[in-house]
């Protein structure tokens, strides 16, 4: 009987009753969702004209226009969040003691304040006329923090011989941080920078509680506004716009994906194309 690292494996008698508790999980669940269709269903809001409103051209339009709004703060955001990552990480692993102890407290700040409130603030206090960028500010900030505590575990375990080897050759600190480091904890910690981008993404819904017409804003506006046999297409709306969020974050995962695999194919085919190469070359062409 073979023993995970994490737990020891199941015998006979702990897997007929862990499949009986997932059956009846499962069961569960199932008719919980079955009661929530019914009540549902007789409330009216799975009726064929709740979801006809999704066919008027203006309704679209503004569903197209509040995609086009959440990418934009998304955009800015996930750019303005990465730079400020990658000098907060600086900061934070810097020789200099003031230079790391700003970095690190503004980090600590700003990853304790809630996202929502540092939106807020900065939308009343500087941004009151420009909720777009208000939004992205705050997205960035937030975010840029998590980031850059992403690209210092990155660097952190790149092995210290390829830092060694840099200042041997005579780089700055600088240099090495910005040719070797970054560039290697940026591969390695990939799947993890990706992942921030796609909690970036959806956290622009929070951009509704400054009047920022994103895809949350215009479901509230469309829900509240519309009137459908006496009723509001709250359900229907919800349905709509959760799954155009879930399949933009599912681009934005596959898109992950797909580059993690390209740059997992170019390093082991350079690995095999580059043996017995010096590990490092500087311009006036010494090596090491």
């Amino acid at each position: 009987m073979s023993a995970s690292v994490l737990y020891d494996t199941p015998g006979p008698k702990a897997t007929v009753r862990n499949r009986l508790y997932a059956v009846v999980g499962s069961l569960a669940i199932l008719g919980l969702l079955v009661v929530s269709f019914v009540r549902l269903s007789d409330k009216g809001h799975l009726a064929p004209e709740m979801w006809d409103i999704f066919n008027y051209a203006g309704i679209r339009q503004n569903i197209a226009d509040a995609v086009l709004a959440t990418l934009k703060a998304f955009g800015l955001a996930a750019i303005g969040s990465l730079i400020l990552g990658v000098i907060l990480a600086m900061g934070r692993l810097s020789d200099h003691k003031p230079v790391r102890w700003l970095a690190t407290a503004f980090i600590e700040l700003f990853r304790s304040i809630p996202l929502l409130i540092t939106i807020y603030a900065i939308w009343v206090g500087f941004l009151t006329d420009y909720s777009m960028w208000a939004l992205a500010l705050g997205l960035s900030v937030y975010n840029g923090c998590v980031q850059a505590e992403v690209l210092r575990a990155g660097i952190n375990s790149v092995p210290k011989g390829q830092g060694e080897a840099a200042y041997a050759l005579g780089m700055r600190k600088t240099q090495v941080m910005v040719s070797v480091l970054i560039p290697q904890s940026v591969r390695a910690m990939l799947p993890t920078i990706i992942s921030q981008l796609v909690v970036t993404l959806k956290d622009t819904s929070l951009g509704f509680i400054i009047l920022y017409p994103e895809l949350l804003q215009t479901a509230r506006l469309i829900a509240s506004n519309t009137q459908v046999n006496g009723q509001y297409p709250y359900v229907s709306t919800i349905v709509v716009i959760g799954a155009i969020y879930v399949g933009m974050c599912l681009l934005l995962s596959a898109l992950a994906t797909w580059i993690e695999k390209r740059g997992r194919r170019a390093r082991s085919g350079g690995a095999q194309g580059t043996i017995g190469t010096p590990a490092l070359v500087v311009d006036n062409g010494s090596a090491v």
